[in-house]
């Protein structure tokens, strides 16, 4: 028998001729460990790489970098949730690791802080560039304030009511800045007024308030309703809250028959809405569009590193969780992007209002000035004319120039706020049995003070709707004039405006006893009025005579920065005030 041939089998393999095992084995291992060491060898270096990379970011090896954050109170619970997250990562600058603090602090605070060189924050962010522009108006503030270099998140100022009572708004109020002013507007009380209570944000405290006012300014300007805006930021002086939260919780109380409505930001309706779903307000968008507030951001470090810090937590204020957090607590991101929270079904609109062109710099002081001015408290002293000739008739009515007198000083005085002080003095010839020109009605004092056992505006009510004229009385203005000029300098009050007020059919000066003649009373004027302690006059005159007598009435308040008028019917005093009261914005210097 031959011998079998294996190698068809085995590819030519042969018995008697083995490979070495040991050769074979090693030869396998080798195909094997050659690609494994180079994957270790690689993620070695990725390792290492990571490593590196890693630890630059977050080497905290040289300690800790502070950064202080100031905000206002209602975005500050949103930062402080971002500036966590943001510590946790661990971001370093410069091999120290970034903690950011958030504390919260009204802007107005901050504001007056930083005026003082005091403010403790190395990144502000206040709730709105007015409060920055106003810093900045003044030259020292504007080099000791930089611009700001962002915004961290938006929120439109808008009116808002009571959920309950919103449809009531109806046929009274359309939701604009026209519209609150002509409900505001104390000299129209037939207008919406009737119906509908405005409250106002205190604009020195809160910038909504003051975004209000601006809004409400241009809207009237650009309609030329100046006098109906005095008369409305004089309404309102009387009708301030100070904190947004108060605000809007009052509008909820019933108190009254009038629909209450107020001022407030966005987000401190949802925020408000949020804590009390038994109490729900609403927005009411102005149809004349509105301002943001914007959360400006001002960098205050002067250290290089802090300064990066600074720079380095703005930039994770843009990203996409950071702006969630922010819409979350209902605000809307710079863009105008709100969240789910400022849903349609809860009163809110998808798309922001439009913006309104932002103010300058001087715009805002212009009209913090304002509401300073305005806001003050009035002192006053009206002379109140009873010569024969007040018992005259007035042609066409049914009125002595007396009675018509009166009622123009009623509808005056009904204008002013109870914290008010006004007197009145009677003036003719010989009232007093002593000779002299005028007897005092009612003291300077309080409208809301007891005087002889009732309140001084009741007594003022009482006096004006009795008083009488002397029939055989002359026009004793002059001395009078004089003697009140004298007393309400000397008794001047530097918190109020301090004004006489003359009321008069404007036949001059008659006094058969001569007394003081015209020019040396003009003299006196000149010399007596003080444009640091000014007091002004303010002269109205009604009836036919009143014209004869207006060059002399002009050259008497001209002389003390006054005005003086003369009124064709009663209902013209309400303009009159309100060109006395607008006339404290540019008193001591005003034009015409």
């Amino acid at each position: 028998m031959g011998r079998h041939r294996t190698d068809e089998f085995d590819g030519g393999y042969r018995a008697q001729e083995p490979a070495p095992p040991r050769r074979r084995a090693a030869r396998g291992r080798g195909r094997v460990l050659v690609p494994l060491a180079g994957a270790v060898a690689l993620a070695v270096l990725l390792g290492v790489a990571a490593f590196v990379i890693f630890n630059r970011d977050h080497d905290c090896s040289a300690g800790k970098l502070a950064l202080r954050v100031v905000a206002t109170p209602d975005i500050q619970p949103a930062l402080n949730k971002i500036a966590g997250t943001y510590n946790k990562a661990l971001h370093s600058i410069d091999s120290r690791c970034v903690e950011v603090t958030v504390t919260k602090e009204g802007a107005a605070r901050t504001a007056n802080a930083l005026a003082a060189g005091k403010a403790a924050a190395d990144l502000w962010v206040a709730d709105s560039s007015l409060v920055v522009a106003r810093l900045r108006s003044d030259p020292a503030g504007a080099a000791a304030l930089p611009e700001p270099s962002g915004s961290a998140a938006l929120s439109p100022v808008v009116l808002v009511t009571a959920q309950a009572t919103a449809d009531k708004l109806a046929g009274s109020l359309q939701p604009s800045w026209a519209g609150m002013i002509a409900a505001a507007n104390v000299a129209n009380p037939d207008g919406p007024g009737k119906k509908v209570r405005v409250l106002a944000l205190d604009p020195q405290k809160n910038s909504a308030g003051m975004a209000a006012l601006l809004a409400a300014a241009g809207s009237a300007k650009k309609a030329k309703q100046d006098k109906a805006l005095v008369g409305a930021l004089k309404e309102l002086s009387g009708q301030v809250v100070s904190d947004p939260s108060a605000l809007l919780a009052s509008l909820t109380v019933k108190s009254g028959s009038k629909v209450p409505v107020g001022v407030a930001s966005e987000q401190s309706i949802y925020s408000h809405n949020a804590k009390k779903p038994d109490a729900q307000v609403v927005p009411l968008y102005p149809a004349e569009g509105t301002y943001n507030l914007d959360y400006p951001l001002v960098v205050l470090a002067k250290d290089p590193g802090v300064r990066k810090a600074a720079a380095a937590f703005q930039k994770e204020l843009t990203t996409d969780s950071a702006q969630r957090a922010l819409r979350d607590q209902g605000f809307r991101t710079p863009d105008g992007k709100g969240g789910d929270v400022l849903a349609k079904g809860k009163g809110f609109v998808s798309t922001p209002p439009r913006p309104l062109a932002a103010p300058d710099a001087k715009t805002v002081a212009s009209m913090a000035q304002t509401w300073s001015r305005l806001n003050l408290g009035s002192r006053m002293l009206t002379l109140l004319d009873v010569s024969g000739t007040m018992a005259l008739p007035v042609p066409g009515t049914n009125l002595t120039r007396m009675q018509a007198i009166s009622r123009i000083a009623t509808e005056g005085l009904s204008l002013f706020p109870a914290d008010s002080e006004i007197g009145v003095w009677a003036f003719s010839t010989h009232l007093d049995g002593q000779g002299r020109d005028w007897r005092e009605m009612v003291s300077v004092g309080p409208l809301s003070e007891t005087t002889d056992g009732r309140l001084r505006k009741e007594a003022l009510a009482t006096q004006l709707a009795t008083v009488q004229a002397k029939a055989t009385g002359d026009t004793g203005l002059n001395d009078t004039l004089k003697a009140a000029y004298a007393e309400m300098t000397k008794s001047y009050q530097e918190d109020k405006i301090n004004t006489i007020l003359i009321l008069t059919d404007g036949a001059g000066n008659d006094d058969p006893d001569g007394g003081v003649g015209n020019a040396e009373l003009l003299s006196f004027l000149k010399k007596t009025y003080n444009p640091k302690r000014p007091v002004s006059i303010l002269l109205i005159a009604f009836g036919p005579d009143a014209p004869k007598g207006k060059k002399q009435m002009d050259a008497l308040a001209k002389a003390t920065g006054g005005e003086a008028y003369v009124a064709e019917n009663v209902l013209q005093v309400r303009d009159f005030f309100l060109q006395g009261m607008e006339r404290r914005l540019c008193a001591p210097k005003c034009d015409g």
